[in-house]
């Protein structure tokens, strides 16, 4: 009976602790302190089609410094189901979409036919590197100049991509960090334009290199997701005092947590906007 209880507590253990990441031990008391303080963003993350609860940070996010054109640009996408962009193409926007795998981007073809065949939607299959993203937006994608929101899902040379893209200004930018790694420590992956991610940690920077980037590109960071994948950053000139100060990233880091956001049990298999 003893040791039938002994294994019982090991699985247990294994089940609800070995799965889930270790959290640092001020979690809730921060988790707490933000979700009391409206001009946290963490209150306002939901999911709609998102990874996680982007869609409401974004939209938070437009609501305090209002939108200009409603163009995105946006790489990673999957069959893009499950994207930033989804849910804003049911909201009007325009964009451009970048995925670099042939059998996804011919699922996102019939996933999207509607707003692809509208024109609301380019859709580019293309694997980025730091040398031809520029072509890709620029050319290609026929975007340049001011855009609302560009989005990095690439999962390894994020930190590349971003310092290498001049032909757009966008006014928000959403990128994914690696949230293994805390503040202050700083962490880029090397730059290797033939990553293709393995699932292991070897993938794109640590917050506190993304704040320093962006930082150097005229950003500051405004917050992150509760689920400890996306970073976002508003453009430096947008701040005013209406987001959480200081834009550190040791102020506003969240770790990498299974917290789900769901709206609904409904399987979204095309776009129905």
């Amino acid at each position: 009976m003893r040791r039938k209880i002994i294994d019982f507590l090991k699985l247990v253990r294994t089940t609800f602790f070995w799965s889930y990441p270790v959290r640092r031990n001020d979690a809730d008391i921060v988790d707490k302190m933000r979700l009391g303080d409206p001009i946290y963003l963490e209150r306002y993350g939901f999911k709609v089609y998102s990874q996680n609860d982007e869609d409401g940070y974004i939209e938070e996010i437009f609501n305090r410094i209002g939108t200009t054109d409603k163009r995105f640009v946006e790489f990673g996408v999957s069959d893009g189901l499950e994207c930033n962009g989804h849910y804003l193409l049911h909201k009007s926007w325009k964009g451009l979409w970048i995925e670099g795998s042939k059998k996804l981007y011919k699922q996102l073809l019939k996933n999207f036919e509607k707003p692809l065949m509208t024109g609301q939607l380019t859709a580019i299959n293309a694997f980025i590197s730091a040398m031809n993203i520029n072509d890709l937006i620029g050319k290609k994608g026929d975007i340049n100049g001011e855009i609302d929101l560009l989005s990095i899902d690439i999962d390894g040379n994020d930190y590349w991509i971003w310092n290498a893209i001049s032909c757009v200004k966008p006014r928000v930018v959403v990128i994914e960090y690696n949230a293994k790694f805390p503040p202050p420590y700083e962490w880029i992956m090397p730059y290797n334009p033939n990553h293709i991610y393995d699932g292991t940690d070897m993938q794109g920077a640590s917050l506190e290199a993304l704040v320093k980037l962006g930082n150097k590109l005229g950003y500051d960071l405004v917050g992150t997701s509760m689920s400890g994948v996306n970073a976002f950053f508003v453009r430096s000139d947008l701040i005013q005092t209406l987001f959480a100060k200081p834009a550190t990233a040791k102020n506003l880091y969240n770790p990498w947590s299974a917290r789900c956001y769901v709206t609904t049990d409904h399987k979204t298999k095309y776009y129905i906007g």
